[in-house]
């Protein structure tokens, strides 16, 4: 044997022994190092194989993570980016985002972008949302009550919301009702933000959801706060120029 074929093989000796070794003892490879990498979606998952994140493209983002399947959400179709995973598998949150000109040359991409975390098993409790269409813009801030789990999860009541859908007008109102009644339908109860009207605004809710207050300085400069009873209507209003 020439001395470069002694070589050669004693080199494929000592790699295939690295190899033996890595595997039977575990040894973890050294990371790969990449500069730029192009990808439609990345899902980050534990060694078990349960999913923690998401970060996809328009094209292949994801439904709702439960339990290690995936909740059909035709509705967020139109965006792209990532979805937080909790421990059971279950989607706790996410940053979504889509922007396009429409016909008329203006901002028309409806909601623009929005980050969320949700309540365990639940929607999304705290909300950061900013939306543009037909060239006007608003952002928010919302705090949102939502049940426990233990006494209807989001998954059970999406289930029951397609029951009601298939029911009469009369019946689906009493069944929403129900709901209510129950106390397992989110409610609003904090919201900051601007307006449409370029107007700003803080609207704080009871555990209803029914808008109890609103502090609103206008566009051009004209603050005031509105008290309203359970209808909604002004029960009293304070501007600069209350007595």
């Amino acid at each position: 044997m020439s001395k470069i074929s002694a070589f050669l093989s004693g080199c494929t000796a000592t790699a295939t022994a690295l190899i033996a070794i890595t595997l039977l003892t575990g040894a973890k490879a050294p990371p790969t190092k990449f500069e730029e990498i192009d990808v439609g979606r990345f899902n980050v998952r534990e060694p078990d194989g349960t999913l923690r994140l998401v970060i996809s493209n328009r094209e292949q983002f994801p439904g709702a993570p439960w339990k290690g399947q995936e909740i059909p959400r035709p509705d967020r179709r139109s965006f792209a980016g990532m979805l937080f995973v909790n421990d059971e598998g279950i989607e706790s949150g996410g940053l979504i985002q889509r922007g396009s000109v429409g016909a008329t040359g203006k901002a028309d991409a409806g909601l623009s972008l929005s980050l969320t975390f949700d309540r365990f098993r639940q929607d999304q409790v705290l909300q950061l949302l900013h939306a543009e269409q037909g060239g006007q813009a608003m952002t928010h801030l919302l705090i949102n009550d939502e049940p426990s789990h233990e006494l209807m999860d989001v998954k059970q009541r999406m289930d029951r919301f397609d029951e009601i859908d298939k029911m009469n007008p009369p019946e689906r109102r009493q069944a929403m009702q129900e709901m209510r009644d129950k106390g397992v339908m989110p409610a609003n109860r904090v919201r900051l933000g601007t307006t449409r009207d370029k107007a700003s605004a803080l609207s704080l809710s009871d555990a209803q959801g029914r808008t109890r207050m609103l502090l609103i300085v206008s566009a051009d400069g004209k603050p005031s706060i509105q008290m309203l009873d359970a209808q909604g209507k002004a029960a009293k209003t304070i501007g600069l120029d209350t007595p």
